[in-house]
Parts: C-alpha cells; sequence; structure tokens
C-alpha cells in the first residue's frame, strides 16, 4: 500500500474506524487502490454520516419537537 493509501485512511477518522471493524476490506483495498473511494462510501454509509442520513436525523428532531408542541397545545 503506498504512503498516499495510508495518508487517506489515518486522516480519515470514519475510514479508519471503518477498516479497524471490517479489515477483511483491506484485501480489496491492497488489490485495487480505486476501491478508497468505495471504501468511504461504505464507512458513511454504516456510520450514518451522509447528507441524506444528516437530513433524516433533521426531520425526526422537527417532528419530536412538533410532537411536544401538540402535547403542550
Amino acid at each position: 500500500m503506498s504512503n498516499y493509501m495510508k495518508e487517506i485512511i489515518i486522516n480519515n477518522p470514519t475510514i479508519y474506524n471503518y477498516l479497524r471493524d471490517q479489515s477483511y476490506q483491506y484485501k480489496y483495498l491492497y488489490r485495487n487502490k480505486n476501491y478508497i473511494k468505495k471504501l468511504k462510501q461504505l464507512a458513511k454509509e454504516k456510520y450514518k454520516v451522509r447528507s441524506i442520513d444528516k437530513i433524516e436525523r433533521l426531520k425526526n428532531s422537527i417532528e419530536l419537537i412538533n410532537t411536544f408542541i401538540d402535547v403542550i397545545e
């Protein structure tokens, strides 16, 4: 693995933690250096860091606030 790939992994905590949890992914990363893009996507899905997940959390928070307001009224 190149130093560039190591820097990417170490500097990105989501990828680093994902690889610690799913160590079998290293074999795909060793075979194909472009797999880092897929790995980044998988890590974001697992740790729910995607923009879709952030919007979902915001939606849930707004629904919770609306529920409290309805109860108060």
